[in-house]
């Protein structure tokens, strides 16, 4: 019997945003404050320390955000966005010390009836 896979965590995504921002002046504190909040209103969760990322059911819905992100971008520093699938993410391996911890799950669907 052939096994069947589970086709939405191929087309499922997750955006990851990884940034390097100054925080050497006033303003420049306030350019990562403001971005980083712009991060957590879009839905995306922190990961680590500027690492975050936000689960969508396509491609397409990750679009929007990434636009978002990228209208939201500070004048200096570095931002690294990049889209990978949820099987993709579901492999990764998370660590705290020695310890190995469970990879962060997708949020629950919403489901109407």
């Amino acid at each position: 019997m052939p096994q069947q896979r589970n086709l939405s965590e191929y087309r499922a995504m997750w955006l990851v945003a990884m940034f390097d921002l100054p925080v050497d002046t006033k303003e420049s504190r306030r350019e990562y404050t403001r971005f980083r909040k712009t991060l957590l209103r879009e839905g995306f969760m922190m990961l680590q320390y500027s690492v975050y990322a936000r689960y969508f059911e396509s491609q397409e819905n990750s679009d929007v955000h990434r636009a978002r992100v990228r209208g939201a971008l500070p004048p200096d520093g570095q931002v690294r966005l990049i889209a990978i699938t949820d099987h993709q993410f579901g492999k990764m391996e998370v660590f705290f010390g020695k310890k190995r911890q469970e990879t962060e799950e997708p949020p629950a669907q919403l489901l109407l009836f």
